[in-house]
């Protein structure tokens, strides 16, 4: 069991460290970590370069949480808690390849593209609500923060209803959410101080 989780979180950090945004940042000549946020992720992407860059960036993030967890469901191929509680830890490797990326310095992104991307793989019906309550709440505050933050904990309250007494899997659901947190804590901060960035905001760069 453990040597199952073991190499579920190996191959999911695996796809997480290919960091989408930086990819389209070298591209276009420029570390998107030295601009903006100085986070590799889909919001910093969207404001630096745009949102051609940005969805760009959501979409790549999302798929690499999609493909280790679909070749992992179709490995195991049951449809017992071990299976998902191993397409959980899965996930929960590339969230953290995405975050700490060995080959960027473990410098990389908040994971919030990543999460969602793992959320849709574990359960679309899941994956539907997470986008849709992101959507309502980043249109509605303008914060993506804010969005980033509630979808995050949307992960455990899902666990709590769907598999009641699953401690294991709760605990990392939990994860996730804690995860989320840490990387978001100085957005947090400006949210309570009312000088978090709104979507919409851009970054001006100097392209050599």
């Amino acid at each position: 069991m453990l040597l199952k989780i073991l190499i579920c979180l190996i191959v999911g950090y695996g796809f997480g460290c290919f960091s989408t945004s930086y990819v389209i940042g070298k591209l276009n000549h420029i570390d998107i970590r030295n601009y903006g946020s100085g986070n590799a992720g889909t919001t910093n992407a969207l404001r630096t370069l745009g949102w051609k860059a940005g969805l760009l960036t959501f979409v790549g993030d999302a798929i690499k949480a999609i493909i280790p967890i679909l070749l992992v469901r179709y490995i195991v191929n049951t449809e017992d808690m071990l299976e998902q509680l191993l397409l959980l830890y899965t996930g929960l490797g590339v969230v953290l390849g995405h975050n700490f990326p060995v080959w960027l310095n473990f410098k990389g992104g908040k994971g919030i593209a990543a999460t969602g991307g793992v959320m849709f793989a574990f359960d679309w019906r899941l994956g539907i609500v997470a986008f849709v309550i992101f959507l309502v709440v980043t249109a509605a505050t303008r914060y993506v923060s804010l969005g980033s933050l509630i979808i995050s904990i949307l992960f455990p309250v899902w666990m709590l209803i769907l598999y009641p007494g699953n401690i294991h899997m709760l605990i990392v659901s939990l994860v996730f959410t804690i995860s989320a947190f840490y990387k978001h804590r100085s957005n947090i901060k400006r949210l309570l101080n009312g000088t978090e960035n709104k979507i919409g905001q851009k970054v001006q760069i100097e392209k050599k």
